[in-house]
């Protein structure tokens, strides 16, 4: 089966790769090697892959169609679309709106109307807990999720409702992951376990924005990439809540965890919440685990000690890199 997957530099489009690739899976990957983080991140979680002989890489823009329609062409034939490729970040996405309307609303455009000219009929969208904003938790995918307060979620919301368009026209199968806090090794630095490892291992001003009561339903990424890969069974048009399982963890706690393992205190600078954040968040997963046949195996403690594991084996590739 042949795999054309968006984001494959990215931070689940990478582990995600590396699962295909052992289930047997010929990969395409694409990834535009933006510059929103260093992309130095990006060329090594792709050392992972290319010396696969079923993975073959392309650098290209979802937001340029004369390319994807060259590539469709050239990859032919395609078995299903993973779409994880997005302009990610809540708070940057209300100071730079453009960008994510680009890749998260066009891009997933070009790639549906491609998959209807070609007669691809397999799609797996990534989408985002932030669609949740003013929900009751734990949040279930039933959920009215019409009020997106920042352009990012606004943007995914507007690709789960092309998706679905597509799939009532055209009869294209799609599954719509709506990922919660994802975390791991090598992961996103604009994102806060990335940031709170490395401000402490630094020893510079950990940013908080507000008080750390907030908490997350954090999700380890090999469990994501296992609900992604689970996702291509779907059939009809089904959105699936992928988080930890568990009670979330608040940010304080995180931080005085990764405090414990290093060994150093926290030099925090508080900030005043964001109104594009969601305060809580926390997953119902029962659909995924019903209808999938996944449920997450990493505990959030266990997978956070490998988070810091594997910081501290890339020094050098760490030091240095900025913090987005």
């Amino acid at each position: 089966m042949r795999i054309l997957l968006t984001g494959a530099a990215g931070f689940i489009g990478s582990f995600t790769a590396q699962r295909l690739l052992q289930e047997g899976y010929e990969v395409i990957g694409i990834d535009n090697l933006n510059s929103y983080y260093h992309p130095s991140l990006k060329k090594h979680r792709l050392s992972w892959l290319i010396s696969s002989p079923n993975f073959q890489f392309h650098a290209l823009d979802l937001s340029d169609w004369n390319s994807m329609a060259s590539l469709f062409e050239f990859a032919a034939p395609i078995d299903a679309v993973i779409n994880l490729a997005a302009q990610p970040g809540v708070r940057s996405s209300l100071e730079q709106p453009y960008p994510y309307y680009q890749a998260n609303s066009t891009g997933n455009f070009h790639l549906l109307e491609l998959m209807r000219r070609h007669g691809i009929k397999q799609y797996v969208l990534a989408s985002t807990s932030s669609l949740y904003a003013g929900a009751s938790l734990p949040f279930s995918e039933d959920c009215i999720v019409d009020t997106p307060i920042s352009p990012y979620a606004a943007s995914k919301r507007a690709a789960e409702i092309l998706a679905y368009t597509y799939h009532y026209q055209y009869g294209i199968d799609v599954a719509v992951l709506r990922y919660f806090t994802v975390y791991g090794p090598a992961g996103r630095p604009d994102m806060g376990i990335f940031r709170f490892i490395e401000w402490i291992y630094r020893e510079e001003p950990l940013h908080l924005y507000g008080d750390g009561t907030q908490s997350r339903d954090f999700t380890y990424v090999e469990d994501v990439a296992e609900a992604t890969l689970a996702a291509l069974q779907v059939k009809g048009y089904e959105i699936f809540n992928i988080g930890g399982g568990k009670p979330p963890s608040s940010l304080l706690e995180v931080i005085h965890h990764i405090q414990k393992r290093l060994r150093k205190e926290a030099k925090i600078i508080y900030h005043p919440p964001s109104r594009a954040d969601l305060h809580h968040t926390q997953a119902d997963i029962r659909k995924a685990e019903s209808l999938l046949g996944w449920r997450p195996k990493v505990e959030f403690w266990t997978g956070l000690d490998r988070t810091i594991e594997w910081h501290l084996e890339n020094r050098e590739l760490l030091d240095g890199l900025p913090l987005s």
